[in-house]
């Protein structure tokens, strides 16, 4: 741990690692199985991409990553706030600042500059992470125990899931899973302001907000087991693996009633990922925190340090075309999909290098 930041190399690397995806790595796998005939690309550049609704495909595990990092490092940063005096108080108004910050930031990523209210969309991912991460807080401020957490995850996964199977929705029942027949898309269709991601749903609205708070109070649990000095870091690695092996198993069997779905953000899907999550988390601390490995590190923690940064910039910035103009010379080659995706990436990390060699960080 950073003594000085009270952060764990192994998260900062995680949540590089779950990034690099996003700014880079899908598309370096997708553009190298568009060029060959190879099957098991296929299937690597099938796991790059979100499915359509029941189902699950690692892509669709990068933002509840986030989301559970996210809520692993409460734990940490609260203690490390504490000791410099913050009141429970002070940290209940700087969770209320962060997630309204990053409903903001979530506008701005949608367009809220051009000034278009016509077709403006409101939900977003950094303002599902916001409102989310914000709730989460409040939960820890207000519980002393990760039974009491976990008595929070319970009732919020529990409810939606009873929501979506009983309330009957306006002209299609109770119980419809299909798309733009459950409650979450109802709700979002009568009041969520501004445009809809999917016309008749979006997978960022209100509702399914529920379960991305357990998501983030399950990335708590995990801080909490990383901060846990009384045990040693092997003790630490077994107890967050069994955390996984709990979630996979709850979050299979609920799926036979309640499908995974990233879209609707299901209960089974939410146990599913924290499996997933845990796990990643457990294996990030062993190889960083716990052998001190350096491989790699260094290189995912600079992406880490500034992921939404970087997500922001993706927004206003098209580094590819970058990249292809600075790669493409007078043009007598034709360039291959992967170079310039590859040329995307450096240039997107290059500069994360810069901002995080000039100490420069952007704090919600």
């Amino acid at each position: 741990m950073n003594a000085a930041s009270g952060r764990l190399r192994s998260l900062d690397a995680l949540r590089g690692f779950d990034m690099l995806w996003i700014i880079g790595g899908g598309a370096i796998v997708g553009a190298w199985a568009d060029s060959n005939d190879w099957a098991w690309l296929d299937g690597a550049k099938a796991q790059t991409e979100h499915v359509e609704w029941h189902g699950f495909h690692l892509w669709d595990l990068i933002f509840p990553l986030f989301l559970f990092v996210a809520g692993a490092s409460l734990p940490l940063s609260f203690a490390k706030r504490r000791e410099l005096g913050a009141s429970d108080r002070t940290l209940a108004v700087h969770a209320l600042r962060r997630g309204l910050v990053l409903v903001l930031l979530g506008l701005v990523y949608n367009g809220l500059l051009k000034f278009d209210f016509a077709t403006l969309r409101c939900a977003s991912v950094l303002g599902r992470i916001g409102l989310a991460w914000m709730c989460a807080a409040w939960i820890v401020l207000g519980t002393r125990t990760v039974r009491a957490r976990l008595a929070w995850v319970g009732a919020l996964l529990v409810g939606y899931w009873l929501a979506l199977r009983f309330v009957p929705v306006p002209g299609f029942g109770a119980g419809n899973l299909e798309p733009g027949a459950t409650l979450t898309d109802w709700l979002d269709r009568e009041f969520l302001p501004g445009r809809l991601h999917r016309e008749v749903r979006d997978p960022e609205g209100l509702l399914a907000t529920l379960p991305a708070i357990g998501t983030a109070l399950l990335g708590t649990v995990a801080g909490e087991e990383l901060r846990d000095g009384r045990r040693s870091g092997a003790a630490r690695v077994g107890r967050l693996a069994l955390w996984a092996l709990a979630c996979f198993g709850l979050g299979w069997l609920w799926s036979l009633d309640f499908p995974i779905n990233k879209n609707l953000w299901t209960s089974s899907f939410t146990l599913w990922c924290a499996g997933w999550s845990f796990a990643l988390v457990a294996g990030f601390h062993l190889v960083f925190d716990v052998w001190r490995s350096e491989r790699g590190a260094f290189f995912l923690e600079v992406i880490g340090a500034n992921a939404i940064t970087i997500y922001l910039l993706q927004a206003f910035v098209d580094f590819d075309a970058l990249a292809r103009f600075l790669l493409d010379g007078r043009g007598a080659l034709k360039l291959h999909p992967a170079l310039v995706a590859s040329g995307g990436l450096a240039l997107r990390w290059l500069l994360l290098w810069l901002l995080y060699r000039a100490r420069i960080f952007l704090r919600v």
